[in-house]
């Protein structure tokens, strides 16, 4: 273990008050600018156990390498995984290759409301007519509601994805949770070789030309030429963010 983690700031017995969130992500942060992706996640399952820790994942392209890093840490860590109802059938198999390949024991299959679909997208169009409004359904709310009962979340934004994740650091304050974000500091390079050193399997859809994989009728293939890593989502629009990751 580095001295990274060893130095930390030690963590109150019972987590972070609300107040005292944007102190301790920022205390945090600091602590854990050269951290590798394991130390952050030690370090959370440090500040919080597995009981208010949680890793949020799409199961797409890019997943494996977190979840990999995850496991090697502690794989009975909750994995919150958001089945929208428009999802590939290529990516729930993926989510279920990876659960038995990586030996993850608490995986968490969140589905939005069944009033919320029938009150807004009867007709299942709300993803044409208005998509932020079939994320806020499908992703946001579900999320909020799966997250609950932890007081700090995992999840796998980069740096080098651009946009509003250029700046990221490895420890966020997201209202009165601690949001970690392990691979904030990766290359593209670095999760590829996790990928071969773990001889992890892509996503069934890299090899169909898709980058990256969201919602079927909102991601497409990527064209020849772009190097986006984020090419082909919600192509057409000036929406580039599903609105759980700012």
């Amino acid at each position: 273990m580095s001295d990274q983690t060893q130095t930390l700031p030690q963590p109150t017995p019972n987590g972070v008050a609300p107040s005292d969130v944007e102190a301790r992500a920022q205390e945090l942060a600091d602590a854990l600018r050269a951290a590798s992706p394991a130390e952050i996640i030690a370090a959370g399952l440090r500040e919080f156990g597995r009981e208010r820790l949680a890793l949020v994942s799409s199961f797409g392209t890019e997943s494996a390498a977190l979840l990999k890093v995850m496991a090697d840490v502690d794989p009975a860590i909750p994995v919150i995984f958001l089945d929208t109802g428009w999802l590939f059938d290529e990516t729930l198999a993926y989510r279920d290759t990876l659960i038995d390949q990586l030996g993850l024991t608490d995986v968490r299959s969140i589905k939005p409301l069944d009033a919320d679909l029938e009150r807004d997208d009867p007709a299942r169009e709300l993803w044409f007519s208005d998509p932020d409004k079939c994320c806020l359904i499908r992703k946001v709310e579900p999320l909020r509601r799966a997250l609950a009962p932890f007081d700090a979340w995992i999840n796998g934004r980069k740096r080098f994805q651009g946009g509003a994740r250029a700046e990221l650091a490895a420890v966020e304050a997201d209202g009165a949770r601690l949001k970690f974000n392990p691979f904030a500091n990766v290359s593209r390079e670095e999760i590829a070789a996790i990928y071969t050193l773990a001889e992890l399997p892509p996503h069934p859809l890299v090899a169909s030309g898709f980058v990256s994989v969201g919602c079927m009728p909102c991601t497409s293939r990527a064209e020849a030429g772009e190097d986006d890593p984020r090419a082909g989502r919600w192509r057409g629009r000036a929406k580039t963010e599903c609105g759980i990751t700012p």
